[in-house]
């Protein structure tokens, strides 16, 4: 499968997918990559804490606004990356036609699903930032153009 556009979903849109998104468009230049959250916080910028972590590495979130997850999204997208198994079976419920092209974020890193930090200690910011990194490299390097 020719893979030319990626979703990125977590829950609010605010921490994981934000930071996956950017992750993957850096890395990914030719792919048009978003993201959108289960239940989104719409609107609304992405968590400081996250984007303190991001910022310190180099990886701004600047400009982002959360956004719901529609089936839409997902038909317009090659890849759907969750950051969990719930998440996957979520969009499955809204849009079993999905169910294909819906795959783990760290599907490559040992899928085990990427634990959302939300309101929690800058530490887990800090390794769940470091999973997204891994993860986004390894997705890189399978969807590179040529590879």
């Amino acid at each position: 499968m020719l893979v030319r556009s990626v979703l990125v979903v977590c829950v609010g849109n605010i921490c994981r997918s934000p930071v996956g998104e950017r992750l993957l468009a850096a890395r990914l230049p030719s792919l048009n990559v978003t993201s959108a959250g289960i239940n989104a916080l719409a609107g609304h910028p992405a968590d400081r804490d996250m984007a303190d972590v991001a910022e310190a590495a180099g990886l701004l979130l600047a400009g982002h606004h959360g956004r719901q997850f529609l089936p839409e999204m997902g038909r317009m997208s090659d890849l759907i990356l969750v950051m969990e198994r719930g998440h996957k079976r979520e969009i499955e419920r809204l849009a079993p036609h999905l169910a294909g092209r819906t795959m783990l974020f760290d599907h490559w890193t040992g899928a085990r699903g990427i634990e959302d930090p939300y309101r929690q200690a800058q530490e887990v910011h800090s390794r769940v930032f470091r999973e997204l990194v891994a993860a986004a490299e390894a997705w890189a390097a399978r969807l590179a153009p040529g590879e």
